[in-house]
């Protein structure tokens, strides 16, 4: 299971990761709102750890723009806020719980363990946009049933377009969620790899599935 923890106080991070790490989860940490938006928007985590309070943007902001694009990942919010209308605010927003800052990680490691062996929870091992069908146990890809093969990468940025069908997403969007941070963000990396997606994904009949919209970024196509 991969869980991610988004919280500026490295000290309460580096205790959460650690801790979560000797139970066996994968754990990615960061301290930045933006940094942790753009990462929860890729798909990759099994449930969300938020603080509220974060350079960028907000725990909550996270949460409502996450909510749009993922209704069924587990999000907990792990925040100084205690009162009552906080809570409530959280949890309206679409938090699946609260847990209020000083706590037991003991606490915290019971409530994942609950939320992560909910049913229901587990990811969805296929997609479908349009004619476009991706299997990703066997990384598969088909259109208008005709069998496509995609290089690693270009299956990577294909599913991460297809988790987001509609959604206009900026290059740097794509260019942190597939490939991650390391890389020059001058880069034209992902026009080049869109540029290969459009030209194996091209069938007789069928439109150009990814729109491209001048300097804001790509989007694909929902009826495509």
């Amino acid at each position: 299971m991969r869980i991610l923890v988004v919280e500026d106080e490295r000290a309460i991070a580096d205790f959460v990761g650690r801790g979560l790490e000797s139970e066996g989860y994968a754990v990615t940490c960061v301290h930045d709102g933006a940094e942790g938006e753009a990462l929860a928007l890729t798909g990759r985590f099994d449930l969300l750890v938020l603080d509220l309070m974060l350079p960028g943007r907000t725990g909550m902001e996270i949460l409502q723009s996450f909510r749009v694009a993922d209704r069924e990942t587990p999000v907990i919010l792990l925040t100084a806020r205690a009162e009552v209308s906080d809570r409530v605010a959280g949890l309206d927003s679409g938090a699946t719980d609260y847990v209020t800052k000083p706590f037991a990680f003991e606490e915290l490691a019971a409530r994942i363990r609950t939320h992560l062996r909910r049913p229901g929870q587990e990811k969805p091992t296929a997609l479908k946009v349009g004619s476009l069908e991706i299997n990703l146990l066997k990384r598969s890809v088909s259109r208008g049933g005709l069998d496509i093969r995609l290089s690693a990468r270009e299956f990577d940025l294909l599913a991460f377009l297809m988790r987001h069908p509609g959604q206009v997403l900026s290059r740097e969007q794509l260019l942190n969620g597939v490939w991650g941070y390391d890389y020059d963000p001058g880069t034209n990396v992902v026009g080049v790899y869109i540029a290969y997606l459009r030209r194996k994904l091209s069938v007789d009949g069928l439109e150009d599935p990814i729109e491209t919209l001048r300097s804001v970024g790509y989007r694909l196509l929902e009826e495509t």
